[in-house]
């Protein structure tokens, strides 16, 4: 059964700056479900490589949309309104560096009309703005929802396993709605209209569990980082003929630069 990108279990509860890190990726399925989900197959990040990634306490991803707000799943949060429970880390690899810097949220704005399918995007306010670190900008067109993807996150690096310390990253390929949605893989699951499949038939390389909200970005005509997804779910990590899905940003983004709009971002 497909899982959702989050880490949960005993684990999440605890999760705080000094003891979690790994990249994974979720699918829509219960918490008795829910696998360790992580950057499988890739390699650490250089400090600084990805300045925008955020690592988020409830055990998910994210990336800064502004110097207030961090984009993430929709599936990592309860709902919109005040929340004062999230910690924020950013403007490190490794989430024990003395250098890390740390935010609360005061709010969160979940997807209208999210249900657990499709839609899964939800912006994050901080307490405090963060200077001195790049954002992500979203894409605004479909013009970069193909080609070559990078993807990074502290989710677990292999499937069930724990969440790392260090932020992994790894390259996946576009997979197109038409190959995802085939009998061989997702048989119809994909929502094609917003909805983007990434990774390799032979599996080995994909995001997992703790990776969920984070993004997935290429570069753009101007060499610049773009945001075309967000870690959604998958059935397990990097296995054979199933791809990572992720929420495709383009779809969504004056629906999401509105929301930023209103709060204040």
């Amino acid at each position: 059964m497909a899982r959702w990108r989050r880490f949960l279990g005993a684990a999440a509860a605890a999760l705080t700056v000094a003891s979690m890190g790994t990249l994974m990726q979720a699918s829509p399925a219960s918490a008795a479900d829910d696998g360790p989900q992580q950057v499988v197959g890739g390699t650490t990040a250089t400090q600084g490589e990805f300045p925008f990634m955020v690592r988020l306490s409830m055990g998910c991803g994210g990336a800064l949309y502004s110097s207030t707000l961090v984009l993430t799943a929709a599936h990592c949060v309860s709902g919109t309104g005040t929340n004062t429970s999230i910690t924020a880390t950013i403007g490190v690899v490794d989430l024990q560096s003395s250098s890390r810097v740390t935010r609360k949220s005061n709010y969160v704005y979940r997807a209208p009309g999210y249900n657990g399918n499709g839609k899964d995007w939800a912006l994050i306010r901080l307490a405090s703005p963060v200077t001195g670190y790049a954002t992500l900008p979203i894409a605004t067109t479909t013009a970069y929802d193909t080609g070559t993807f990078t993807i990074a996150g502290w989710g677990a690096a292999s499937e069930g396993g724990g969440q790392q310390r260090y932020l992994r990253k790894a390259t996946v390929p576009f997979v197109s709605d038409a190959t995802c949605n085939s009998s061989s893989m997702y048989n119809g699951q994909i929502i094609a209209s917003n909805e983007i499949c990434a990774g390799y038939a032979a599996g080995g390389v994909d995001t997992c569990q703790g990776d969920s909200g984070g993004p997935m970005f290429r570069r753009n005509a101007s060499n610049a980082w773009v945001q075309v997804g967000i870690v959604s779910w998958g059935d397990g990590c990097a296995r054979p003929n199933k791809p990572g899905v992720y929420t495709q940003v383009s779809f969504f983004a004056s629906t999401i630069a509105s929301a930023a709009a209103s709060l204040g971002g």
